[in-house]
């Protein structure tokens, strides 16, 4: 897959969750708990796209934005003029980013399907903070992986996630 194409939706996502939810201590916690909302946004968005085809149509077509998310949350007031990063952020994969982040186990679910499909195959990471965080991980992203502030996201399309994980990568549920 060309990774490429996803780049700024992964980037403005995991930037929006660090946003919405973040850590409570020093520039190293601030930067583990981004490590492991890339991580978590990566994933989501190879099972949300994950062909080519799909990420070069998101690419063109443009994700969504993060108007929904925002008010979800109370954010609702972002000035899109002042955060144009915001129309990059997707809804879809910020939900299921935050699925991976407060559900234990179903991160290792999800990279189970990712390398069955193969998409794993040369992988510069090996997405060990997300499926596998230490206790320092966990404190840096206490917020971050909160089951109870994440529902209001995770909720959003948790259904689908599950539906695509049980289907397999590329095949699509009922």
């Amino acid at each position: 897959m060309t990774a490429d194409h996803l780049t700024p939706l992964i980037t403005a996502t995991a930037q929006w969750l660090t946003r919405a939810y973040p850590s409570g201590g020093g520039a190293l916690e601030s930067a583990l708990a981004g490590v492991q909302a890339r991580q978590a946004v990566t994933v989501a968005a190879w099972l949300r796209y994950p062909t080519d085809l799909d990420a070069a149509l998101v690419a063109i077509a443009g994700p969504g934005g993060s108007a929904r998310l925002d008010w979800v949350t109370g954010a609702d007031d972002a000035d899109a003029d002042t955060y144009a990063w915001r129309t990059w952020v997707d809804e879809v994969v910020a939900s299921w980013a935050a699925v991976l982040l407060s559900t234990p186990g179903l991160a290792a679910t999800a990279m189970d399907a990712l390398a069955a499909c193969g998409r794993l195959t040369g992988a510069p990471v090996d997405f060990r903070r997300l499926v596998t965080p230490d206790e320092h991980d966990r404190r840096a992203a206490a917020l971050l992986r909160h089951p109870d502030l994440l529902a209001p996201i995770a909720d959003l399309h948790r259904t689908e996630l599950l539906d695509r994980l049980e289907a397999g990568v590329g095949g699509h549920a009922r």
